[in-house]
């Protein structure tokens, strides 16, 4: 049985940061994309020629996917080795996909696209900063489907400045109309040395975006979704495997500027601007920017700590029992498993500093 590995592409180019992202991207570095393609492709190169696994999951995110070359990064995707009925994603943002995308896009074996769609109301669109409308979303949703990529997930995020719990309860229908088979749903976060971040009077507010949380577990849950891990929900079978990997702290490589990477214990990530990382690939430089290497015991920690964010849980030995008593509506006991309750994910790190 062949182990599971994932590997990452980095995509840092973007139309606009948008207020709220402190992610590696850059808007006004266009010109690069070619020779940033070509680097993705060396890295790549080099790193199956040293004998890199045969990938189980395949992830381009970014940035803006969208944004570059379908057929390139189409042909960057397809040089990677991967097991039969792999699943390869790729991020995009519904208003830069066209039929030519996904034509390119299943040529190189994509079977799973991501769209970062945000909100389905048009203000809250507006107040996060994206480029899209609603209408845009449905569009783009119905051009994947038209040119054969069924398996979908829609990226969301709730208690943004004037989102009321009527438009977010509008957006979690539409969503659950447009049928996608897999849901994430994320609580806008204050990230330093964002645009946001400057601007308390658009803070999201604790209680709100709890609220917020618990209507679209009611809703997701009442059409079929199941939640596999706090933020994510599913229809029965269709989890994303590429990240599953990284909450089972699975061995992954990632390529492309700010990438990280994990193998047995050791995590490592690539050099953060797109402008240094192609100058070292070009050089036949390692790419490499800093790494860390986890003891046994902070590994078996993390490994709990991410595995309680799952439906598997961790074992009940992982609670001292006066723990289990004092968390008790944070999490549900079944025999030598703890998971936890609905209530529990809000206060999920409750429950995680008393892990053992």
């Amino acid at each position: 049985m062949t182990m599971p590995f994932g590997v990452y592409l980095h995509i840092p180019f973007c139309s606009r940061r948008c207020d709220y992202c402190a992610f590696a991207t850059w808007s006004d570095r266009h010109h690069l994309q070619d020779s940033y393609l070509d680097a993705l492709g060396a890295e790549i190169s080099r790193e199956i020629a040293g004998g890199m696994p045969v990938a189980t999951s395949v992830f381009v995110g970014g940035g803006t996917p969208s944004l570059v070359d379908p057929v390139r990064l189409g042909e960057l995707v397809a040089l990677i080795p991967v097991v039969d009925g792999a699943e390869i994603t790729i991020e995009c943002n519904p208003e830069s996909v066209t039929a030519e995308h996904i034509s390119a896009y299943q040529i190189a074996g994509v079977n799973r696209l991501s769209f970062g769609v945000q909100s389905l109301s048009a203000e809250v669109l507006r107040s996060l900063g994206r480029d899209h409308d609603p209408d845009t979303v449905v569009r783009a949703v119905g051009i994947a489907r038209s040119g054969g990529i069924q398996r979908l997930n829609l990226d969301l995020i709730y208690g943004g400045a004037g989102e009321s719990i009527l438009d977010w309860r509008y957006t979690i229908e539409q969503v659950i109309n447009l049928q996608p088979d897999h849901v994430s749903a994320y609580a806008l976060t204050i990230e330093a040395g964002t645009p946001l971040a400057d601007d308390p009077s658009r803070h999201p507010d604790d209680d709100d975006q709890a609220d917020k949380y618990l209507l679209a577990n009611e809703l997701l849950t009442a059409a079929g979704y199941v939640n596999y891990e706090i933020s994510n929900w599913a229809k029965p079978g269709q989890e994303c495997e590429h990240n599953l990997l990284y909450w089972r702290q699975g061995n992954y490589r990632g390529f492309g500027c700010a990438a990280h990477s994990h193998e047995d214990g050791r995590r490592w990530w690539n050099v953060r601007t797109p402008d240094r990382y192609i100058e070292l690939v070009a050089s036949n430089d390692p790419v490499e920017a800093s790494a860390e290497d986890l003891d046994p015991e902070r590994r078996r920690v993390e490994g709990l700590q991410l595995s309680l964010r799952t439906r598997e849980g961790v074992p009940r030995e992982s609670l001292s029992e006066s723990d289990i008593g004092l968390l008790d509506s944070l999490i549900v006991v079944s025999g030598d498993t703890i998971t936890l309750s609905t209530e529990g994910r809000l206060l999920a790190n409750e429950v995680a500093v008393r892990l053992r």
